[in-house]
């Protein structure tokens, strides 16, 4: 998953980064309210994490814009207001959970999880040919064994799976696949998908080029 990380606060900031990069997760982490607005808009997040207190204004202005334009981001809500009144105004505002502050890192990462399911109309397992995506676990499996790939592989694979005979566009997975520090471009990403064209023989899954729209994971109906 791509994931937004709006948190002020420096070191909370850089211990969730961390811990949602070894889980395999690609990380924007930024401080204030304007940097986040300028990412979200023109970036394709799979959830955004957020706190409330920023330096330069309150994070439920800028969720009610982003719902207002139409962006329906998974959002988990970050913070040390724990009231009733003020986690209804949350939710209200358009966050799709919440999270008081002090939390265990292994929850926020659960309900992240939970939230990009919920999103992608709640299906836990993803199955194609042998391949079968486990949502839960955030794990590739072909038949009973792990199907382990290098993470940017793993990453482009994964994109194309959810769901499986959607075309992505070379740019949408650019876009997705590339963060703040990095940015993967076309090269890359075809030599990327040529490796991954080559390790998914004998799994029942294709990954094919539509010229000028992009790439779809797919059936290999030559395979059994």
């Amino acid at each position: 998953m791509r994931i937004l990380v709006v948190e002020d606060d420096a070191v909370l900031r850089s211990v969730m980064t961390k811990s949602l990069h070894e889980a395999g997760h690609r990380v924007d982490a930024v401080q204030r309210l304007a940097e986040a607005e300028q990412l979200w808009q023109y970036q394709p997040f799979d959830a955004v994490l957020l706190d409330l207190n920023l330096p330069d204004g309150n994070a439920l202005d800028g969720l009610r814009r982003a719902r207002a334009r139409g962006d329906r981001t998974p959002v988990l809500v970050l913070t040390a207001r724990n009231r009733t009144d003020e986690r209804i105004a949350g939710l209200d505002a358009g966050a799709d959970d919440y999270l008081g502050k002090p939390f265990d890192l292994a929850e926020v990462e659960a309900r992240l999880r939970a939230l990009v399911r919920r999103s992608q109309g709640g299906a836990n397992v993803v199955e194609l040919g042998r391949l079968r995506f486990d949502g839960v676990a955030s794990r590739i499996f072909l038949g009973e064994e792990a199907f382990d790939l290098p993470a940017r592989e793993y990453e482009v694979l994964w994109e194309l799976a959810h769901p499986p005979g959607r075309v992505v566009s070379k740019r949408a997975l650019s876009d997705k696949l590339s963060g703040l520090e990095d940015s993967l471009g076309d090269n890359a990403l075809e030599a990327f998908v040529s490796r991954l064209r080559r390790k998914l023989a004998g799994t029942g899954a294709t990954i094919r080029t539509l010229r000028g729209l992009g790439y779809l994971l797919e059936r290999n109906e030559s395979e059994p």
